[in-house]
């Protein structure tokens, strides 16, 4: 069993997460007032001492706590510590200190630097419950509070002994200030000095601490207390799924790992921190393209030589397990910037259509946008970069890299940066259980994609439409959304697994069906396309479609696609979004 101490935006994200295992676990939270929809997990709520988390793990037979309080929830923090579980926390990227800006080590530390600088008038947007450890402070100097406008915050306010008269409030709406907003208030109050909490991006942190430099007023930020070493501490659902399945393998039906593009941006890293000496790290955080930052463990192998072994995860991938390597050098003068070059193990690309120039390496554009990202935050030189596979001729045998024009070795791709395991009846039930949550929140609306490009596409229409992934199981997916009674279902789909479900194939995995050329010229001719066969003959994937065939082509697939669609959704409005994933 898990327990769970939220409250917060992080605390929700945790709920998320292990809600995808369908198992039972405890949200626990010091108040009612946060809505949390749960299907598997069991909500607690009120204050827990050390003594009363110790007993309660006992009894529940807990294996692991994931703290998502507030980061200056010291309290809880400490009392969780006694406990003597393993513990995950679920924090906020704090981000990097900001020039221009005093740190301060803790509210004690803060006090003493407000009285060294004495500003006429501080602005302390340190929360309601940080009123009373700034007493011996504003009860000397003119200080303005903002608090939340709700009775159980005015009253701590007034345990305080703070006048209400220098209270300000947020919106109603619990929307957080812009930047300008933050600049206009803090020129109305004509306050010359702010005091914060280093609390992330949830608080609105850079917006405030913006407006006041942009001021030019004094900037004081309290550090997020210290946690223990021994905690894993991530940012974000993937490193929290992945220290899940680290410490209780079996709490999870499937698996996720990392993606080649992932491995081999993690071992260019580690290759060019040893290239410039600056260690011989045992792992390296790197940042995925949504922006959490993960850590992997990696292996230096010489200056400017590193590796990482791609970890095993329950989707049918033929990469598992081996070593990918990255060797790292600085170019010759002829070349600049940052430059990919073929390792042995890794394919060249040898026909058009992949988005990547012939005659490359096949580095997808995801991983050279992560790899180049992570060597730019270290340096600026102009480098070569030669990725390598393990193995990698003989497991391009076993893929479909030949059909597309891919020779030599294996592709490194992946846009997200992590493997979800697509493949099987447990992933089919993860979309059963994510329907059946937006359900139970009272949405009769949702959107289906196969991944996170498609629910780009999607949200970029409609940002509040609710959005789950179907992998490959688009038929299993519309199935249930029938049963659970959807009113309206927004269905997209890339054009290589449209061209599979206009055919009537309602799982478009690649183990199982093929892009069917003969079927896709039978389309050209009903588009009126007099060369159709010899178009289609041309292309290696469906994506070169785009470049070749007319409207009318297009407007078939969607229409054949809604056809079969409906076979497992015969009722409600369904509606096809046809993807564009920008061919080169």
């Amino acid at each position: 069993m898990i327990l769970i101490f939220g409250g917060t935006t992080e605390g929700r994200l945790a709920v998320e997460v292990c809600e995808q295992a369908g198992k039972p676990y405890y949200y626990s939270t010091k108040g009612e007032s946060q809505q949390v929809e749960m299907e598997a997990g069991i909500r607690l709520t009120g204050a827990m001492t050390a003594e009363d988390i110790a007993s309660f793990c006992r009894s529940k037979e807990i294996r692991c706590i994931i703290d998502a309080a507030h980061p200056f929830a010291e309290n809880l923090h400490q009392a969780i510590a006694e406990a003597g579980l393993p513990v995950i926390r679920l924090g906020r990227n704090l981000g990097r200190h900001m020039e221009g800006v005093e740190y301060c080590h803790d509210y004690a530390d803060a006090v003493e630097r407000l009285r060294r600088e004495s500003p006429r008038r501080l602005l302390a947007l340190t929360g309601v419950n940080s009123i009373a450890r700034l007493k011996e402070y504003w009860l000397e100097h003119p200080t303005i509070f903002r608090i939340l406008n709700r009775a159980e915050s005015l009253a701590v306010a007034d345990d305080a002994g703070f006048p209400r008269a220098y209270l300000i409030y947020y919106r109603e709406d619990g929307e957080l200030p812009s930047m300008e907003e933050e600049k206009e208030l803090m020129q109305h109050l004509g306050c010359d000095a702010l005091l914060t909490k280093q609390s992330g991006g949830q608080g609105g942190f850079e917006a405030k601490v913006s407006a006041a430099l942009q001021l030019d007023m004094k900037v004081f930020v309290i550090e997020a207390p210290r946690l223990p070493d021994t905690w894993q501490v991530v940012t974000g659902r993937h490193g929290l799924r992945r220290a899940i399945e680290h410490l209780i393998p079996d709490f999870f039906p499937l698996r996720t790992g990392l993606t080649t593009g992932a491995c081999a941006t993690a071992a260019t890293k580690a290759a060019v921190l040893s290239l410039l000496r600056r260690g011989v790290p045992s792992e390296v955080d790197l940042s995925l393209p949504d922006g959490e930052i993960i850590s992997v463990p990696v292996s230096v192998e010489g200056e400017g030589v590193a590796s990482v072994v791609k970890d095993f995860s329950d989707d049918h991938d033929v990469t598992r397990g081996c070593r990918i390597t990255s060797h790292v050098a600085y170019s010759p003068a002829d070349r600049h910037g940052v430059t990919f070059l073929q390792g042995r193990g890794v394919g060249r690309v040898t026909l058009p259509g992949l988005g990547i120039p012939v005659g490359e390496p096949a580095i997808n554009p995801t991983p050279r946008e992560m790899i180049t990202r992570e060597v730019r935050a270290l340096t600026s030189a102009d480098v070569d970069v030669v990725l390598s596979v393990e193995g990698g001729e003989e497991l391009a045998e076993r893929t479909f890299n030949s059909r597309v024009g891919v020779v030599g070795g294996i592709s490194i791709i992946g846009t997200s940066g992590i493997v979800c395991p697509f493949s099987n009846e447990a992933f089919v039930e993860s979309i059963g259980r994510e329907l059946e949550v937006a359900r139970a929140m009272g949405l009769s609306e949702v959107g289906l994609v196969s991944g996170k490009r498609g629910e780009e596409a999607l949200l970029a229409e409609e940002p509040s439409l609710r959005v789950i992934h179907y992998g490959n199981f688009v038929g299993e997916a519309l199935c249930k959304a029938s049963q659970l009674g959807f009113r309206r279902v927004v269905l997209g789909v890339m054009i290589g697994k449209a061209v599979k479900l206009a055919e009537g194939h309602l799982d478009t995995h690649s183990h199982k069906v093929l892009m069917n050329r003969s079927f896709l010229t039978q389309l050209a001719t009903e588009a009126g396309v007099a060369d159709g066969a010899e178009r289609i003959a041309r292309i290696t994937m469906a994506r070169e479609l785009y470049g070749c065939m007319p409207e009318a082509f297009f407007s078939r697939i969607r229409e054949l696609c809604l056809a079969h669609c409906r076979t497992v959704f015969p009722s409600g409005k369904l509606e096809f979004r046809l993807i564009c994933d920008n061919p080169a």
